[in-house]
């Protein structure tokens, strides 16, 4: 794994997360909807479910609930391990641009109004980093 990719696994797992969290909502409209009855004949076979039909959708809510708050745990320690990674570059620059661009999610264009420089200086600075950067002995992978 190249440092760039281990270093965009932050924005990739967080936008798992927000995909989930918004199937959760999703299935928790379903859930609280009131479904129309139907005044079809029904023909019952004998295993007739009692269960109320939003029961499975909330069952599905807590079970999606429970996955992304693990996934949210991975995320958090991921970024604490890059943040560490980060932290033993020597050059103040180089570390800024991967915090804002890497943790932050920030654009180019921001990174470089914030650093006072041009947007070519950043991406020499973000280059010269990821030549520097050493990798954890057990990096955590998404």
């Amino acid at each position: 794994m190249t440092p760039k990719e281990y270093l965009k696994q932050a924005y990739r797992l967080n936008k798992r997360i927000d995909d989930r969290i918004k199937e959760k909502a999703e299935l928790y409209q379903l859930a609280v909807t009131v479904s129309s009855t139907t005044f079809e004949e029904k023909i019952s076979s004998g295993t007739r479910n009692t269960e109320a039909p939003f029961v499975r959708n909330l069952e599905k809510c807590y079970q999606l609930e429970a996955e992304i708050d693990a996934e949210i745990d991975k995320f958090v320690d991921l970024k604490r391990q890059m943040r560490g990674v980060i932290d033993e570059l020597t050059n103040v620059d180089e570390k800024i641009v991967l915090i804002n661009r890497y943790l932050l999610e920030e654009s180019w264009d921001k990174i470089a109004e914030d650093l006072h420089a041009d947007v070519r200086t950043v991406f020499r600075w973000h280059s010269k980093a990821l030549e520097n950067l050493k990798l954890p002995d057990e990096p955590i992978v998404i």
